[in-house]
């Protein structure tokens, strides 16, 4: 920037000149350079006549001439000779001057010396450096979400700081590529995830790790992404290794995944020298979940995918001697494949899928055993059907137990009063329970509460309605530590019993009024049959 002493000692012409190329060096408007200008001025002019005088610059836009002014404020009584001036003196220069008008004086020029000169530079710097970093900000604000090229400026304990040409950023350390060297002067490509308006200045971070820089890329070298004819459904990365992203085509015509790949793989591999080498696999995007699912977890291949909905989950069932390649180096490919799903995945070989399975089918076997008191090749079959708990084997359609291979409907109907009878038995020892571990008849009667559900909680300390009311729907439905998890209650019920449970804190408040006012009229009633 132009030095001070030149700007405080140059002719008037030079002065918007010298005004203008500021403007022009550091992109920021020239009103606001000669409004610094004018402001430092103004501080070397008090240093000059005092400070406790309020003095005004003024420097003509067109001609360059300094306008120097003192003002005083028209009052009845000088208190302050600096800064007020009497009516009747003030009537002498201006005849139309009221009380609380300002009166401007003019001073003779001032010439400036080394401290004026020190004081107007800092000023001057001062402010083209705020409104340099205003620009800056708002200029960048709007651009998060874009790739920027730029120069590496300098390199400090990992991070990486860019010129980008009218503005500095900053790579941070966790945001730059794994064992990626990076020196002054090198060239880079970065994407914008955030611009912070900080008191040292505006901070532009930029990152070659998120996911969407290299969505941004795919972008700049496929065009049919550019024109929206293809589309990126979602992105994984394991940066500087590994990354695997979903495309679809809006065209039937037009292959996604081919067009990624590029004519020998020309436009994939555009993006992979750009990313230091990060293998890209590319998938066609499939609504169905599942059916994603299985193509995400490529190279492996999947035999069976379990879902649940609800927990967002996904078991994974490989064969054995894709296991390794399933789960990946340090589980690369299963950790790639559930940001990409977005749900969480678990992997079984076939054998081990197999042994669980058997182990299910064995516990309920068991149950069914003990509670409907049938054999075992009987309580075998009812589990291989589908049923899990003897609540099914209550409530079930007749009909359809009737159905069953070996069952008619007079083993079905006995079977159902077995259940009937086993169900009643453990709810009565429950309910026993329940009032031995204090549980109250009000929490008790709440809909939806199961005599198994009520010991439970009174287990935890959970006993009266208000205990129930305070809790949070997680608390009793988390799958980790969900005090009910072993109820397959879902979270929409759960909330409904708890603002249930809560609908007493939220009574009128006017019913005991009202209910007073009726006892006032009763007594006023009886005192009128008495008269």
């Amino acid at each position: 920037m132009a030095d001070a002493q030149t700007v405080v000692g140059a002719n008037r012409l030079e002065l918007l000149q010298i005004a203008d190329a500021v403007a022009r060096e550091k992109s920021i408007d020239a009103e606001i350079v000669v409004e610094a200008m004018e402001e430092a001025i103004q501080k070397a002019a008090r240093s000059k006549y005092g400070m406790e005088n309020e003095i005004r610059a003024e420097i003509d836009r067109k001609s360059g001439n300094i306008g120097l002014f003192r003002l005083l404020g028209v009052v009845e009584e000088v208190e302050n000779p600096a800064t007020e001036i009497r009516l009747s003196e003030a009537l002498g220069r201006n005849p139309d001057a009221r009380i609380g008008d300002l009166i401007s004086e003019v001073l003779p020029p001032i010439d400036f010396g080394r401290i004026a000169t020190q004081t107007a530079k800092q000023v001057i710097v001062q402010k083209v450096r705020e409104a340099e970093r205003e620009r800056q900000y708002e200029e960048y604000k709007d651009r998060i979400g874009e790739v920027v090229n730029g120069t590496v400026k300098r390199v400090e304990y990992g991070n990486v700081l860019v010129d980008l040409g009218r503005a500095e950023a900053i790579v941070r350390r966790d945001e730059a590529l794994p064992r990626e060297s990076l020196r002054q002067g090198d060239r880079i490509r970065a994407y914008i995830y955030d611009v912070r308006s900080e008191q040292r200045g505006p901070q532009i971070f930029l990152s070659r790790t998120h996911p969407q820089f290299m969505a941004k890329l795919f972008t700049q070298e496929v065009p049919e992404i550019y024109d929206g004819i293809i589309e990126i459904k979602a992105v994984a990365r394991d940066p500087g290794s590994r990354a695997k992203i979903a495309v679809v085509s809006n065209d039937s015509s037009i292959d996604p995944v081919g067009a990624c790949v590029g004519m020998r793989g020309s436009r994939v591999q555009a993006v992979v020298n750009e990313l230091q080498g990060e293998k890209i696999d590319i998938i066609q995007w499939i609504p169905d979940p599942a059916a994603f699912l299985v193509k995400g977890m490529a190279p492996a291949e999947v035999v069976k995918v379990v879902m649940d909905e609800e927990a967002q989950k996904f078991e994974v069932v490989v064969p054995e001697d894709m296991l390794s390649l399933a789960i990946g180096r340090r589980g690369q490919n299963v950790r790639l494949a559930s940001q990409l799903t977005g749900w969480e995945i678990d992997i079984l070989t076939e054998a081990e899928e197999s042994e669980r399975r058997q182990e299910e089918l064995r516990k309920r076997s068991e149950l069914f055993m003990e509670a409907l008191v049938i054999d075992e090749m009987m309580a075998q079959l009812l589990a291989t059907e589908g049923f899990r708990t003897v609540e099914e084997v209550a409530f079930v359609d007749e009909d359809e137990l009737a159905t069953l291979e070996g069952f008619d409907s007079d083993l079905a109907a006995a079977l159902q009063q077995r259940a009937n009878d086993y169900l009643d038995a453990r709810d009565a020892e429950f309910d026993q329970k329940r009032t031995e571990l204090g549980v109250t008849e009000e929490l008790a009667a709440l809909e939806g509460l199961t005599p198994g559900m009520l010991v439970v909680l009174g287990e935890q300390g959970i006993k009266e309605l208000d205990d129930f009311a305070e809790l949070a729907t997680d608390e009793l439905v988390d799958p980790g530590d969900g005090l009910l998890r072993e109820f397959e209650l879902d979270e929409e019920t759960a909330a409904a019993m708890i603002m249930t449970a809560r609908a007493h804190w939220f009574e009128d408040d006017d019913q005991p009024a009202e209910a007073s006012d009726e006892a006032e009229t009763d007594t006023d009633a009886e005192a009128g049959d008495e008269g």
